[in-house]
């Protein structure tokens, strides 16, 4: 009997750097552990401090975290998988973030998208963040950036934009550049 050959799903946290937390981001999470009855309700918090000095949660962290926490590292790798907010790969320097709920898809989102992910050599088509090569932008979709009277809208990082036109789209990467 001929078995074909069947790839393993990818598992984004197998994207590994070198985790070593700072002595600032290990007093951060120490007292961030005073602050509550018991270090498993600290998780997020937790979570979030790495995420802020890394960009993103690796496999090492969450081991890191779940040691920490005294907890099994599937623990907190249920947390990272469930939470949207939290990154399971790098990111880019500037991270673009395209509204796709109704009136911004209404409005053009799905276009606008597609117009990034164009200039930026980008598979217009593919599910979920993509990364450009040189690590510098990162296009995904995002649920509602509330702004629905004025679509479409994104983020460059923190900063918002509405009404975004494929020209602003272009003087928006421009000024990343």
């Amino acid at each position: 009997m001929n078995v074909p050959h069947i790839e393993p799903i990818p598992n984004p946290l197998q994207h590994q750097r070198d985790f070593a937390p700072s002595a600032a981001l290990d007093a951060e999470v120490n007292e961030l552990l005073t602050h509550y009855p018991e270090k498993r309700a600290a998780s997020l918090m937790v979570l979030h401090a790495i995420q802020d000095q890394f960009g993103w949660i690796s496999q090492e962290a969450v081991e890191w975290t779940a040691k920490k926490l005294e907890l099994e590292p599937i623990n907190v790798y249920e947390l990272v998988t469930f939470y949207p907010m939290l990154r399971q790969q790098p990111m880019g320097k500037y991270q673009i973030k395209v509204c796709r709920t109704l009136s911004c898809a209404l409005g053009g989102a799905y276009a606008l998208r597609e117009h990034f992910c164009n200039k930026l050599g980008l598979d217009a088509h593919a599910h979920g963040p993509q990364t450009t090569k040189d690590g510098k932008f990162t296009v995904e979709f995002v649920e509602c950036l509330a702004s629905c009277g004025t679509p479409p809208v994104m983020m460059c990082n923190d900063d918002f934009y509405e009404n975004v036109s494929h020209k602003k789209a272009d003087e928006i990467i421009g000024g990343c550049r």
